[in-house]
């Protein structure tokens, strides 16, 4: 209510992009009895995919046309780049402003950042305030985000490798695994069974999301042996 935003949600294609026909279809007539439109936002990992580099284009030109913002959610940005083999402008340049997660796979205990221009960040500032969220003696975090931005971005591609293998690996045993995409992967549980693999792992000493559909999510903590033992696991578990 604070900011008066009304979001008007578009269900995303199978490349984690929302089609731009869609998205025209959603943009409210000069009215005074609906919301202007004024922003789209995008995701960039989607779910662990990377949205097309050529769809970011088109997206940037759409809302060039159509007096838009252009804002990414870009949590997981980093892994982004590393998929596509560019520098972060490569992409960035296709939008206002971008969010950036320093914690998830840059490994800091905390943090985010917004990035955009100096009277952007100078707005957001004062919305910050407004809300609460203005923090004394952060330095110690802003410290572990800048060593994870100097050191621990091109390491996201052992995240991907890691996803890949233990995708491989898991299909090899039987289990039915929907889909990887950079440092995730997703498989398929039978509703019987979800409840009683989660409390198979955890006496093992692995935790998960027990549900129909598991999401694994390789970072900066998980290596290759860990990644093993979660495998020969959940063979057992398959074999009972």
């Amino acid at each position: 209510m604070l900011g008066s935003i009304q979001p008007q949600p578009i269900d995303a294609a199978p490349d984690g992009s929302f089609p731009l026909d869609k998205v025209a279809a959603k943009i409210k007539a000069d009215d005074i009895h609906f919301a202007r439109t004024k922003l789209l936002s995008l995701e960039n990992t989607h779910n662990g995919k990377v949205l097309p580099r050529e769809y970011l284009k088109a997206a940037w030109e759409f809302t060039r046309e159509r007096g838009l913002g252009l804002h990414v959610d870009g949590a997981r940005i980093f892994n982004a780049v590393v998929e596509y083999g560019c520098e972060l402008k490569a992409i960035t340049q296709y939008c206002d402003s971008f969010t950036i997660c320093l914690s998830k796979g840059l490994g800091t205990p905390v943090g985010s950042l917004l990035v955009g221009s100096a009277d952007y960040i100078k707005r957001a500032n004062r919305w910050r305030k407004m809300t609460g969220g203005g923090m004394r003696q952060a330095g110690i975090l802003a410290a572990a985000g800048l060593y994870a931005l100097n050191n621990n971005v091109a390491r996201l591609k052992d995240d991907h490798e890691n996803a890949a293998w233990m995708a491989a690996q898991l299909r090899e045993i039987g289990a039915d695994v929907m889909r990887h995409d950079t440092n995730m992967l997703f498989v398929r549980v039978r509703d019987e069974h979800a409840a009683a693999l989660g409390e198979f792992m955890k006496a093992r000493g692995v935790l998960i999301n027990a549900s129909p559909v598991v999401r694994l999510v390789m970072h900066l903590d998980v290596n290759r042996e860990q990644l093993t033992d979660v495998v020969k696991h959940w063979q057992a578990f398959l074999q009972r």
